[in-house]
């Protein structure tokens, strides 16, 4: 198998975008990545998105995208694994890349999640959980989150106070990072002030949706020895339905994809010099931090008290705001990570660069952990 690198990046502001269509989305993205990397043609084109059918009454992206990005006639097909689409689509081109089947694969994630009523975005995005066993019974995945959070705080004896580090250090990334929705800090007032949305799951505590498209352009890493490396890829699933699971505190598909990267990667977490992980909820940055080893169980939350995930602690997270302040789109969020990884490594974050970072790690979400995508990525020597 072939080493596989990431040659082009490209990203638009995750915004309402009330006047920009769902392909004007991904081809602002796709072409983006390909003005980066200095491409004009690529061999395959993967679609990453969960929604499109249902909110955008639109299918087969694959081909429309490849379209309007004036790249008839080659390969391309959209993928989706619910909130983990972007990571999966990613996993797809990394594959075709090292297998020697393509040459150049350009993976583009976008989602439209804005023009339809509330209660119909969160009816569409219901159906990454259980569709009798969940969904049926009226849960939604801020509620499934919310029986996930008491029960971490009743078992560890957290109080809900002690997650606000995860939110403020999103929030205060954001602030300087042009493409993220929400662009201001908050402080420990204001994330005890949040208004309930499902207790004990308030304001601050959930990422909010939006529209966007992110993409990159993945190459052999063999014909551009610059270009930042993807040390490891995985993928692992669990139970689609929470209550099927052996321990609802621990993410299993994050412990095992997790651990085949680092294999792959021939790292451990102390080498993880950032990590984009799927911080829709906070208690899910909690929960990702411990299952890939840098706390112990109910260590996640001690980690943000201690400092530890803040610009020059031992493992910054949402480096760029993360899914709690840069946004949520949802088949596109996996994708928001990557780039914002090879950004940190090529030391172009602006006044958001992690100093000397050498080895990032991102890691995405499908549903509430029922898919779990790891990469790891590199700085070339």
């Amino acid at each position: 198998m072939r080493e596989v690198a990431i040659l082009g990046v490209g990203q638009t502001p995750v915004r309402e975008h009330w006047d920009i269509s769902l392909r004007a989305l991904a081809v602002e993205a796709g072409r983006a990545a390909l003005a980066d990397a200095g491409a004009d043609k690529v061999d395959a084109i993967y679609v990453s998105n969960m929604n499109s059918d249902r909110l955008n009454g639109q299918r087969h992206l694959g081909p429309l995208v490849a379209d309007y990005l004036g790249q008839r006639g080659v390969e391309a097909v959209k993928l989706e694994a619910a909130c983990g689409s972007a990571g999966s689509a990613m996993r797809q081109g990394i594959l075709a890349i090292a297998s020697g089947e393509m040459e150049r694969v350009l993976v583009i994630g976008v989602e439209k999640l804005t023009e339809t009523p509330g209660r119909e975005t969160t009816a569409a995005l219901a159906t990454a959980a259980d569709a009798d066993y969940e969904v049926e019974h009226g849960i939604t995945f801020v509620g499934l989150n919310a029986l996930i959070m008491r029960r971490y705080m009743h078992q560890y004896g957290y109080a809900h106070k002690d997650f606000a580090p995860f939110a403020m250090t999103a929030h205060a990334n954001a602030a300087r990072n042009p493409n993220a929705l929400y662009r201001y800090a908050i402080d420990q007032r204001d994330y005890e002030r949040g208004r309930d949305v499902a207790d004990p799951i308030t304001l601050y505590d959930a990422s909010p949706i939006g529209d966007g498209a992110a993409a990159l352009l993945l190459v052999a890493a063999h014909r551009e020895p610059g270009a930042v490396r993807v040390a490891g890829s995985a993928s692992a699933t669990d139970t689609v339905a929470v209550h099927d699971r052996e321990d609802i505190l621990w993410l299993r598909a994050a412990e095992l994809s997790a651990g085949r990267a680092y294999a792959q990667a021939g790292v451990g977490p102390e080498d993880i010099d950032l990590f984009e992980l799927h911080d829709a909820f906070s208690i899910m940055a909690a929960l990702s931090l411990e299952a890939c080893g840098f706390a112990g169980r109910g260590g996640g939350v001690r980690l943000g008290l201690d400092g530890d995930i803040a610009p020059g602690g031992r493992i910054p997270i949402s480096t760029m705001g993360g899914l709690k302040a840069r946004g949520h789109p949802v088949g596109a969020t996996g994708l928001y990570q990557l780039v914002e990884a090879t950004l940190q490594l090529r030391g172009q974050a602006g006044p958001l660069q992690v100093p000397d970072a050498r080895t990032a790690m991102t890691q995405n979400i499908g549903g509430s952990g029922a898919t779990i995508v790891t990469h790891i990525l590199k700085r070339p020597d």
